[in-house]
């Protein structure tokens, strides 16, 4: 038997979980929402991210992934449980207060402004705190050198992946504490994916916690130190990403088909 929960969740497992949870940084426990009145997407999804991890979220498609990070940034109706940062709730806090409190978001798609320069979309980024520019300008471009080189050069010229940089860089202006990543190898080619997933392990070594949903199951495990599967809106599967990766029961309802694209 592996490190990870070998079986889907239970109550036992899921006060195993919590007890786990301790002091992290970014938490949700038991929520349960949607788009649609009526409609739940998660039926009692928990989750953790401890300061400077980096958490990955994989599962089928319409699992839920991508609304549980939704619901973190504010952006679903979360109609039962919480979320929780650095001990303080921020449960249906909006995006623009979650972005002050310490926490960046970087969605799937349109997650640039074409008709901006690279300079003016990271400007747009920091416009709450326009005098720390230069302070996190350098930073995001000591990460991305290439954002620095090309700082004129209008985003909707970018290739997929260059874009990718500006949203990621965008989103750390700020200074968050965890950063969400919606699927940030989605529409890349095999090498820009590989690229963005060490783009996204050297933003976590940089100092922030990351929580990322994506598609490339296996790629995104080998690079988490921790990881969700999640399905039907609920967590599966949890554990380190080197023991979901072994996981059988895991590999066999999961990555054979989510990690058709990294095998």
């Amino acid at each position: 038997m592996s490190d990870s929960t070998a079986t889907p969740a239970t109550t036992p497992e899921r006060q195993a979980h919590l007890r786990a949870a301790g002091d992290a940084i970014l938490r949700a426990d038991n929520l349960v929402g949607g788009y649609l009145p009526g409609v739940d997407i998660l039926n009692g999804a928990d989750l953790y991210c401890n300061k400077g991890e980096l958490v990955g979220i994989i599962g089928p498609n319409g699992a839920g992934k991508s609304t549980l990070l939704k619901a973190l940034f504010g952006l679903v109706k979360v109609r039962n449980g919480s979320v929780t940062l650095d001990g303080q709730d921020i449960t249906g806090k909006r995006a623009d207060q979650l972005v002050t409190a310490g926490i960046g978001f970087v969605p799937q798609s349109n997650n640039v402004f074409p008709s901006l320069t690279i300079e003016e979309n990271l400007e747009m980024g920091c416009f709450q705190a326009p005098k720390k520019f230069k302070e996190r300008f350098d930073f995001v471009t000591d990460i991305f050198p290439r954002l620095g080189e090309r700082r004129a050069q209008r985003a909707g010229s970018l290739s997929g992946g260059e874009r990718q940089m500006v949203a990621m860089g965008r989103a750390l202006m700020m200074a968050p504490a965890v950063l969400l990543l919606d699927e940030p190898s989605a529409g890349l080619s095999p090498v820009l994916q590989d690229e963005v997933f060490v783009q996204t392990r050297n933003i976590n070594r940089a100092g922030v916690s990351v929580v990322m949903v994506e598609q490339n199951a296996r790629r995104c495990l080998q690079i988490c130190d921790r990881g969700y599967v999640l399905d039907h809106g609920r967590n599966a599967y949890s554990g380190t990403g080197a023991s979901l990766a072994k996981d059988p029961k895991v590999i066999e309802l999961y990555l054979g088909t989510l990690g058709a694209a990294a095998s």
